[in-house]
């Protein structure tokens, strides 16, 4: 029979060393972080980022509304691919369900934004068609502000990989600072630039 210590040691030295006080910031966090979204989830998070991208270069309001839906619902599909299990029953896999019915039941965080797309879709559809005054320029706007903010929102939740904001840029007025020094009148005073300015 083994040894339990020498396994539990064994267990130690896989997980990698301790984090560090004065090492990079990748290792101050002991919490093993999960590993990103599948290729599947990123590659449709990806399309979704590439349709509102093209937004901006479509003229017409009915364009952009069907495009901005579209990235939306690509969006969503990357959560279904993440986190999504196969139908077990004959009955459930027979039933054709919309992305936007499926959606609060895979992810409950997620269910307004559900509902709120699910809205728009009879609107996609007859913008698809080309049908005149089927979305109007604020229509069109409004639903590009909310697939932006979706789409941020599932690429935090599914990437799962914090990215650290890269060190402010020091104005040029200002005198330099020792590395660590906190601002006069602490650090909220460094953040919001002083309250008595």
């Amino acid at each position: 029979m083994a040894n339990p210590s020498a396994a539990a040691a064994r267990r130690r030295r896989a997980s990698g060393p301790a984090p560090s006080l004065n090492g990079p910031a990748s290792d101050v966090h002991p919490v093993l972080r999960r590993a990103t979204a599948p290729p599947a989830a990123l590659d449709l998070l990806a399309q979704a980022r590439a349709g509102l991208d093209e937004t901006t270069v479509l003229e017409t309001p009915n364009e952009r509304y069907a495009t901005a839906h579209l990235a939306a619902l690509r969006t969503a599909a990357a959560v279904l691919a993440a986190r999504g299990r196969p139908e077990t029953s004959p009955r459930g896999r027979a039933r054709i369900r919309s992305a936007w019915d499926v959606l609060p039941e895979i992810a409950p965080e997620l269910t307004e934004w559900s509902t709120l797309f699910a809205s728009g879709a009879g609107r996609r559809a007859r913008a698809e068609a080309g049908i005149r005054g089927a979305a109007t320029a604020r229509d069109a706007d409004d639903l590009i502000r909310d697939v932006t903010m979706f789409l941020r929102l599932v690429e935090r939740m599914l990437v799962l990989q914090p990215v650290l904001p890269p060190p402010r840029a020091d104005s040029g007025s200002e005198a330099p600072q020792r590395r660590g020094a906190v601002p006069a009148g602490g650090p909220a005073a460094g953040r919001e630039g002083g309250l008595g300015a």
